[in-house]
């Protein structure tokens, strides 16, 4: 089978008879993602290594004394001053230095997680563009450093000027073996048919030069050789049968243009021929290169696994701490929590005790000035509160003898209703057992209906 020359805008495919070789364009573009993908790993490294020396730095600063903060005033309550004892306590430092290190550990558990996730969304990109790199055949990554413009330029122009001699040797045949059908005895026929074959041959045999395989148009030339009928249809492809009418002078001078032609046509073949073998040198030294610089990405990638893998310990271990430092946090923000109630409890007791002291104070005072009245007023009094005494006295003994008729006559009350309770009691009885004749019968009566 003839072999061919394909074109593509985007891609170069050379096809021979051993293998084929696809080479895309432009091809800067595949350096340049090498060098983006080896950039991406170099900005991953050194992330991650700012990203350690960060943690480390707030571990000390975790680690560090911390300054207590400026506590804010208290409010008087009701904008009132309120006077209180020296052996209420104020506020304890400690207290201060508690929500200091909460502010500063929620801060820092902030920042560590966000910095984390950062640093886990790099890992997973740098991975996944290594990812695309490998998974792509190494035909892709070829490049050839030829000049784009002037090896189409040349292919073109090849393949217009290799099909064009084909297609005046096709017509030319086709002209002859018409001819001789024509003028030559039915025997002849099978000898056109021949000239007809040996044209095609022709054209497989320049077909074959377009894809630069000297070696196989030798063996088609001595397979020619060897065949029956080689020597009358080589004889054709040298002379057509036209010549037979010509001169000696014209038969020379067709073959020595004939000549010129195919030496012009065999020097182009043999250069385009080292082209292509200078061009297959240099793509398979690509692919060597190619070869080693997948190895070597390879190694890269295998490093940065590992480092991936130690970073991911890391920040697994950077949220263990964070977990216990988020403990800590809520174990001293239930302390923070009881030492406010207790501090509100305290407040609240201490303004109930001064308010206590206040209106003690206050009564005292009254007391004070009503004692001293009544003391003025004592002696005054005294007399009167005499005359006032003998007098209850008298009054005193006029009750008590009223008193003693009252007693004896509620007892005799008493009896008088205990009397009338009975009599009740006997009326009611009987009312209960007063049944009469004719209630008795309408009670049969229903009975009976």
């Amino acid at each position: 089978m003839p072999h061919a020359l394909f074109h593509n805008k985007n891609s170069r495919l050379w096809k021979t008879a051993t293998h084929t070789v696809k080479v895309r364009l432009p091809p800067p573009l595949v350096a340049q993602r090498r060098k983006t993908s080896s950039h991406d790993l170099l900005l991953c490294n050194r992330n991650a290594t700012r990203q350690i020396q960060h943690n480390k730095m707030s571990e000390r600063r975790i680690h560090e004394p911390k300054r207590p903060m400026s506590s804010k005033a208290e409010r008087s309550q009701g904008g009132k001053s309120v006077r209180r004892p020296a052996s209420v306590p104020s506020k304890k430092p400690s207290t201060i230095d508690l929500l200091a290190k909460e502010e500063e550990y929620k801060r820092i558990n902030a920042e560590l997680e966000a910095k984390t996730a950062e640093l886990v969304r790099q890992a997973e990109q740098v991975m996944s563009d290594q990812n695309e790199v490998l998974s792509k055949p190494i035909s892709f990554h070829l490049d050839v450093d030829i000049e784009d413009e002037e090896d189409f330029k040349n292919v073109n122009m090849l393949k217009s000027s290799v099909r064009k001699p084909t297609a005046k040797v096709m017509t030319k045949k086709r002209v002859t073996s018409k001819s001789n059908s024509q003028n030559r005895p039915p025997g002849n026929q099978r000898k056109a048919q021949t000239t007809k074959v040996s044209a095609v041959e022709d054209v497989a045999v320049h077909e074959d030069f377009v894809d630069f395989s000297l070696d196989r148009t030798i063996r088609n030339i001595e397979g020619k050789l060897d065949d029956g009928d080689t020597h009358d249809n080589l004889m054709e492809d040298i002379m057509p049968s036209v010549g037979d009418e010509m001169g000696s002078d014209a038969q020379i001078r067709f073959l020595k243009a004939k000549l010129c032609v195919m030496q012009e046509e065999f020097n182009r073949l043999s250069y385009e021929c080292n082209k292509k073998d200078d061009a297959n040198s240099s793509l398979s030294t690509n692919i060597k290169e190619v070869e080693e610089d997948r190895a070597r990405l390879q190694k890269t990638t295998n490093i940065q696994q590992t480092q991936i893998e130690k970073h991911r310990a890391l920040a697994e271990e950077s949220n263990r701490k964070g977990d216990g430092l988020q403990q800590q946090v809520t174990a001293l923000q239930k302390e923070i929590e009881g030492l406010k109630r207790a501090q509100k409890q305290a407040a609240t007791n201490h303004s109930a005790i001064e308010v206590r002291l206040n209106r003690a104070l206050e009564e005292v005072e009254r007391s004070k000035t009503q004692l001293t009245k009544i003391k003025q007023m004592s002696k005054d009094t005294a007399d009167q509160e005499h005359k006032k005494i003998e007098t209850l006295k008298a009054e005193n003994k006029k009750l008590e003898k009223q008193k003693a008729e009252l007693i004896a006559g509620f007892k005799k009350q008493l009896k008088l209703i205990d009397i009338l309770k009975r009599q009740k009691m006997h009326f009611e009885a009987a009312k209960m057992l007063s049944f009469t004749e004719e209630e008795f019968m309408k009670a049969l009566d229903w009975g009976k209906s």
